[in-house]
């Protein structure tokens, strides 16, 4: 999956500019060719190399997703024939929002565990599942019982509405 959240520590010398905020041109050369960024390595630390100076920046934390991906391959099998309630948040990789309602559909994948099944689906590339359910802009969720489309949550809104829905799926 393309969505990931990961912090980095800067070493001392970064962090110092990066405190004293200037034009980005001051931090970087202008020449395009003396800056490498290379990641991750096989400790999982990130190495920012500008000229002969090489920076490393530890991974403290990398996002491990709790809904899995679902196609038009798998769609059948995993929503229209699931004995549980299924939650499915159309997406596109591009959309800053969507990254906004991953984290919250991945909170929501652990704390209803058993429940309900969570899911995510790319439009850029199942394209005809969002075309049958008329996704005509992304972020969207739908909720799913029984195979049949009960509740939709459009756009990027607080956790309580999605749990709302949620809820009301599961006492139905």
């Amino acid at each position: 999956m393309a969505s990931s959240s990961t912090s980095v520590t800067p070493s001392s010398h970064l962090a110092t500019k990066l405190a004293r905020p200037r034009a980005i041109s001051s931090h970087f050369s202008s020449n395009p060719n003396s800056l490498n960024i290379s990641f991750p390595s096989k400790n999982g630390s990130f190495k920012l190399r500008r000229n002969a100076t090489s920076i490393t920046l530890k991974t403290l934390f990398a996002h491990d997703p709790k809904a899995a991906v679902i196609t038009k391959d798998t769609w059948e099998k995993s929503v229209m024939n699931s004995d549980a309630p299924v939650l499915v948040e159309f997406y596109a990789s591009w959309c800053g929002p969507c990254m906004m309602v991953h984290r919250i559909i991945d909170e929501i994948a652990s704390e209803y565990a058993g429940r309900l099944s969570c899911f995510i689906l790319n439009t850029d590339t199942d394209f005809p599942v969002a075309e049958v359910y008329n996704i005509m802009a992304v972020p969207v969720v739908l909720l799913f019982k029984n195979g049949e489309r009960k509740e939709s949550v459009v756009g990027t809104m607080p956790k309580e509405y999605y749990i709302a829905a949620i809820e009301r799926i599961l006492k139905s």
